[in-house]
């Protein structure tokens, strides 16, 4: 799930500690690496990557930010929906569904809020999904949310009546998977880079050279850029 970084728009919480400019390039980064890390699991696991954006028209903008390869998916929220999804289910429940739609035996909603994902996580989750029968794979945020959820069909229950960016996100998810015997497979939690306190753990985790994430190479220069961590 991606944006195109805008001041002002982007990382709004980083941007009032370390300006807002500032905090659009590293957004922008943040999604380069991440469509990387996609790429680089895609080499061992049968993997598509797409960055799911809204509003439309913003492809051409994006693709200066995303690794070569990666597909484009409007997901903008319109069109008809099932009764409960709202916000910014819409986006998450539409891009899941106009996925499996195109063809592709499961799909999944990643966000761009942790670049330093272990690349592992998204192996397994495919060889996850791979597997026979139905089930969901839920990779938690420590902050509550979600940083990845798989589904094998358009669960329209795991989207409806969630009280979106909340601590409350990955628990509901659980509930609403338990609500319809829907089989939930929990990948470790990872964390999203949304405050200062992230921001330096991730400034400290990329000066790490035993860290073990993703190497985040263009979140890593940015840091180094404006001063605030990281190794060259």
């Amino acid at each position: 799930m991606g944006k195109v970084p805008r001041a002002g728009r982007s990382k709004t919480r980083l941007g009032a500690v370390i300006g807002a400019e500032a905090a659009a390039e590293l957004s922008g980064c943040f999604i380069r690496d991440t469509t990387d890390n996609i790429a680089l699991a895609a080499r061992t696991a049968p993997i598509q990557g797409y960055v799911a954006y809204a509003p439309a028209g913003e492809e051409t903008e994006l693709s200066a930010y995303v690794a070569s390869g990666t597909g484009f998916l409007l997901a903008d929220g319109c069109g008809t929906m099932p009764a409960g999804v709202s916000g910014f289910g819409r986006s998450l429940f539409g891009a899941i569904r106009d996925l499996l739609a195109a063809g592709h035996g499961a799909a999944c909603v990643l966000n761009s809020d942790g670049p330093t994902l272990p690349t592992e996580f998204l192996v397994r989750t495919a060889a996850l999904l791979a597997q026979p029968g139905d089930r969901a794979v839920l990779g938690p945020a420590e902050d509550g949310g979600y940083y990845i959820l798989g589904l094998k069909r358009p669960h329209a229950a795991l989207f409806r009546d969630i009280a979106w960016s909340t601590p409350e996100v990955a628990d509901a998810t659980r509930a609403r998977a338990a609500s319809v015997g829907l089989d939930l497979v929990e990948l470790p939690p990872w964390y999203d880079v949304d405050d200062n306190e992230a921001l330096l753990r991730l400034g400290a985790d990329l000066a790490d050279p035993d860290h073990a994430g993703f190497a985040s190479p263009a979140t890593r220069a940015c840091l180094h850029r404006l001063g605030l961590g990281g190794r060259q």
